[in-house]
């Protein structure tokens, strides 16, 4: 049952009959007639079908919700099991916001390391895409912002503060400044992160605090997009510091953002589930241990 229940839950997820086969490797109609099976196993209609996919029923939704339990206890025996007879192996797949995109190998460069065997894929996605994608369990970990917005049931570390810098061409008027305000940066022509991405919503935040509107001429979901416009010399950008400093160079400076300052607290985050498999405490434990990128020791996970 347990493979028939990893088809319900990518069918719900993909909500197409074909790309969820692609996804289970299978045929479509190999998928079509698990479901199906499934259906008469537990005597109720779980999807509505008419020429393609149409949603899943009430008690489709309920099953999905079973689904994701067992499947994930599933996965966390099989893994479990896996570690003790060859040591950590596996996959994870972990979610980064784009701002922590330069932070990330703070943890994994020192994780991937210590265990050889575990395969790692870092993608770039929004703070609602990774609590989402946890929830279907098509990511294993997250990093994200800890504050502003609730997170649900997930165990949490703490990793660094986010703080601002204001990027510009050198030839901006600000390039030599000390410091800068968010309402001197608001006046500027920016470009931003797009609406769906909780750093923008923290930035007009800070930009409505000082009795101004942010208004960005260009948005993207790309930091690498809105350096490049910056270069210019005709826009101006707010990144995170340390990712503005990655940055600069012969073509762009970074300016820190003090009047008044901002720190957002980002850390990494699972699915609150004991036991976790073995390559999820592993990693949530090199989390812990991590010496804090503010400059002290991280303090331990919590929930």
């Amino acid at each position: 049952m347990i493979d028939k229940l990893e088809m319900f839950i990518a069918l719900a997820n993909e909500r197409h009959f074909g790309r969820a086969a692609e996804v289970c490797g299978v045929t479509q109609p190999s998928l079509s007639g698990a479901i199906r099976q499934l259906e008469d196993q537990l005597g109720v209609q779980l999807v509505w079908r008419g020429s393609r996919f149409q949603g899943l029923t009430p008690e489709g939704q309920r099953v999905l919700e079973w689904a994701l339990r067992i499947v994930a206890d599933a996965r966390t025996l099989r893994e479990e099991m896996r570690a003790a007879r060859q040591g950590l192996a596996g996959n994870l797949r972990i979610g980064v916001i784009p701002t922590a995109l330069s932070m990330i190998v703070d943890l994994t460069a020192g994780f991937a390391a210590r265990h050889p065997n575990v395969h790692l894929t870092i993608l770039s996605r929004s703070s609602h895409e990774i609590l989402t994608a946890l929830d279907r369990l098509e990511l294993d970990a997250g990093i994200t912002y800890l504050e502003n917005e609730p997170l649900g049931r997930v165990t949490r570390v703490p990793l660094f503060h986010e703080s601002y810098g204001l990027l510009v061409a050198p030839g901006h008027p600000l390039a030599g400044a000390a410091r800068t305000s968010w309402a001197e940066v608001a006046r500027l022509p920016l470009c931003l992160l797009t609406p769906d991405m909780q750093n923008r919503r923290i930035l007009n935040h800070h930009m409505n605090g000082a009795g101004v509107e942010a208004r960005a001429r260009i948005e993207s979901n790309s930091v690498i997009t809105l350096a490049a416009h910056v270069a210019t010399g005709d826009w101006a950008s707010v990144l995170p510091s340390r990712m503005a400093e990655l940055l600069t160079g012969p073509r762009l400076v970074a300016v820190p953002i003090d009047d008044p300052s901002a720190r957002h607290p980002v850390g990494l985050i699972t699915p609150e589930r004991e036991p976790h498999t073995p390559v999820i405490a592993a990693l949530l434990d090199a989390a812990r241990r991590l010496p804090d990128l503010d400059g002290g020791k991280a303090p331990g996970g919590s929930r």
